[in-house]
């Protein structure tokens, strides 16, 4: 089972994901990358003691590895369960992971399962039919269209998920206890930790204007941090952790973030 996960529920979102499941309805959640869309998640499964079933989709992402596949051993044929499958007969949590990244014909056996029915009909499985226990639940997260790889949602299958949460970067003091959460920042250091946190902040609009290619998440202003505190100077590792990152769309990029690092950081 879920063990306690470190989450600071800053824009309220835990409540209403409860009362979702408590209503028997289906979540999803939307924004980008790193803000947190994954740890909120587990923190909720955690709360409720839930068995988390997490399938990450991408391109490479197929219906076998939801809904399961026939495999043969020494001469006989049996069908192994895919992680749809179990979650329903578990009553666990499905966790769908960037569920727009997905390909149409998965996201067509998903709606199947999804639908009001709460059923599964295995044609793999010679018509076997899944009936989902009463206590399965599923939440779904998906980046906005900007990010590479994704596409819009069929409204269908969005309709299957009629609570809608919005997750942004958190406001700068929040950001902070975040960091204080899962780093032990001596107070010397909390004005360059400040500092990246604005760095980030700025990157992060530009990259919503489309002026810049990447938007750093939590992670890096928590591995930022961490850096710091290995006696590395704030320059430096904000020219580790962020600037470099940027080198490969060329130096026109790295040079835009390496201004913004010493016009904050200094030379």
């Amino acid at each position: 089972m879920s063990t306690e996960v470190n989450y600071l529920d800053w824009n309220n979102a835990l409540p209403i994901l409860n009362k979702a499941h408590d209503a028997g309805l289906f979540s999803i959640i939307i924004g980008p990358k790193g803000t947190g869309k994954t740890t909120l998640v587990r923190k909720f499964a955690s709360n409720y003691n839930k068995e988390l079933y997490s399938v990450n989709f991408s391109l490479r992402t197929r219906e076998s590895h939801l809904v399961g596949t026939n495999t043969i051993d020494k001469g006989e044929i049996s069908f192994v369960e895919g992680i749809l499958v179990r979650s329903m007969r578990s009553g666990g949590l499905l966790y769908l992971d960037e569920l727009n990244a997905a390909e149409a014909d998965v996201l067509l056996r998903l709606d199947e399962a999804l639908d009001d029915r709460r059923q599964l009909v295995l044609k793999e499985a010679e018509g076997q039919i899944i009936n989902a226990d009463t206590k399965w639940s599923v939440i779904a997260t998906i980046n906005p269209l900007s990010h590479v790889g994704t596409k819009e949602l069929p409204p269908q299958l969005l309709s299957r998920f009629p609570v809608r949460l919005r997750l942004e970067y958190p406001p700068g003091d929040v950001e902070l206890e975040i960091v204080k959460r899962h780093v032990d920042v001596d107070n010397t250091k909390l004005d360059a930790v400040r500092n990246a946190i604005r760095l980030a902040k700025s990157l992060r609009e530009a990259a919503a204007v489309e002026e810049l290619y990447y938007s750093p998440s939590l992670r890096e202003t928590i591995a930022f941090s961490k850096m710091l505190n290995t006696g590395v100077s704030a320059r430096e590792s904000a020219e580790v952790v962020y600037a470099n990152a940027y080198d490969q769309w060329g130096q026109v990029e790295y040079r835009k973030v390496m201004d913004m690092i010493t016009s904050i950081f200094g030379t």
